[in-house]
């Protein structure tokens, strides 16, 4: 398949990022989003096609958090794991790797097992995401109260079918820096699945905030710092409302510092598709 086409007014005003800029965050790029002093709130949905009981939990994140805009206060992402995969129908969107995210989260919050769907809000199991949607909303308000414990600076700019990604993340607190680990993804909406085996044999689906890529950026440094420059591929198949997000987590905990979403449809920052 073809590589996509980025918009030339794209090219343009992301010239500098790449270029030694040193610009201050009042006039850095048109393509570049910095994180506010509060936190915003990371909400994760593990999901899978070949589970029954994931299309409504689909559906509340796409109602809940109908886009992901820059500066966002909540910043959802899907992840689709691969377990169900055994059941006949392979989730073209699953990997391995979110399923051991998803293990990851079950050891930082001394879970017994791993299940779908589950909801993750800064890290911690929410199960009451299915009862009123003002128990979601309180932790996620309770969240974008706190100070933010990092911050995080994007930048991106076209390769051929790829994005070159810079990633810039400080930690002041010296006692927030161990294992505060950088991750960066691509994340998408509005893609249909004819599900033609599994559990939801018959059905069309339709998610949103799929994480497409993800990308480990490596810890921060003994003086809290990380800057990482990365390629993310661009799916072949599009979706809508890309968005480009970085979140700083401890490891460990899987408590979240910060997250920053960049949206890269609808404005400058515009792939052509």
């Amino acid at each position: 398949m073809p590589n996509r086409p980025v918009s030339p007014r794209l090219i343009a005003a992301l010239a500098l990022v790449f270029a030694g800029n040193t610009a201050t965050a009042a006039n850095l790029p048109a393509c570049t989003a910095v994180s506010g002093q509060k936190t915003a709130a990371l909400v994760e949905l593990y999901t899978s096609e070949g589970c029954n009981s994931c299309p409504p939990a689909d559906r509340w994140l796409a109602t809940t958090f109908p886009a992901t805009a820059e500066g966002a206060t909540t910043i959802p992402l899907a992840f689709h794991v691969d377990y169900w995969d055994r059941l006949g129908w392979k989730d073209r969107f699953a990997t391995p790797q979110y399923t051991e995210r998803q293990h990851q989260v079950m050891q930082a919050t001394r879970g017994r097992f791993v299940y779908t769907p589950q909801v993750v809000i800064q890290g911690k199991d929410f199960p009451g995401w299915q009862g009123s949607a003002r128990a979601a909303g309180a932790a996620i308000a309770a969240a974008n109260t706190k100070p933010a414990r990092a911050q995080i600076t994007l930048g991106v700019a076209p390769q051929p079918g790829a994005l070159a990604v810079n990633a810039k993340v400080d930690v002041a607190n010296a006692a927030d820096r161990n294992g505060a680990t950088l991750y960066v993804a691509l994340e998408e909406s509005m893609l249909v699945s004819d599900v033609k085996a599994g559990e939801n044999s018959g059905a069309r689906l339709t998610h949103d905030h799929v994480v497409r890529v993800l990308r480990d950026a490596g810890t921060v440094d003994r003086n809290g710092a990380i800057v990482a420059d990365l390629s993310l591929p661009l799916p072949k198949e599009a979706g809508k409302a890309t968005t480009l997000v970085a979140f700083v987590q401890n490891r460990d905990t899987g408590d979240v510092l910060q997250a920053l979403a960049l949206p890269l449809t609808g404005g400058v920052c515009t792939i052509a598709r």
